[in-house]
């Protein structure tokens, strides 16, 4: 006679940490990280910079643009959002042999973001804006940002101003994409 012993619980603390997050996924955020402004010298007389974006674990990187301080980036990063308090902490880097050096960081605080993608509006002529940001002390927006629809979908438009630098601005836009299925906002 053979015994089979069957355990039904064999999941790592990992793979159930995974399963919970998946569980409670609110949807997906697109960050397009479109260009740098004026971003710091780190080299003799440029800069090879690149993007990290970061929200809770999740860590997502632009490639890195070879001699200038005004790069292109034009990519598009996805985060998935679980905990929608948690803010996108952006941080500039120069790549080197070595080690990478710092470029300047900003903090995105998306909750603004969010709440208009709670209110769930639908077929309004497309450019609506549905608020506006207004830089403070708190933000570190360069300039008064619209989060407006755009082809029926929430976008946000921003120009943050480096931190812990000398000088850098980084451009990029918000998109909430929905997922069928998840719980949402």
């Amino acid at each position: 006679m053979v015994s089979v012993t069957v355990y039904l619980n064999t999941r790592t603390s990992a793979e159930k940490e995974s399963l919970h997050f998946m569980e409670n996924l609110a949807g997906l955020l697109r960050v397009h990280v479109s260009q740098g402004i004026d971003l710091a010298i780190r080299d003799i007389s440029s800069s090879d910079p690149y993007v990290v974006i970061k929200m809770g674990k999740q860590k997502l990187k632009t490639r890195v643009v070879k001699q200038s301080v005004n790069p292109k980036w034009n990519e598009d990063l996805t985060l998935a959002v679980a905990d929608p308090n948690l803010p996108i902490k952006l941080t500039v880097y120069d790549k080197d042999m070595l080690l990478d050096d710092k470029m300047g960081e900003a903090v995105i605080d998306i909750g603004p973001f969010l709440e208009a993608v709670r209110m769930r509006l639908e077929n309004l002529p497309d450019g609506t804006i549905i608020r506006k940001v207004i830089p403070n002390r708190q933000n570190y927006l360069v300039e008064e940002s619209h989060i407006m629809l755009k082809d029926n979908k929430v976008v946000q438009d921003i120009c943050v101003r480096l931190k812990k630098v000398e000088c850098g601005e980084v451009e990029l836009q918000l998109q909430w994409i929905d997922l069928p299925g998840s719980k949402g906002l």
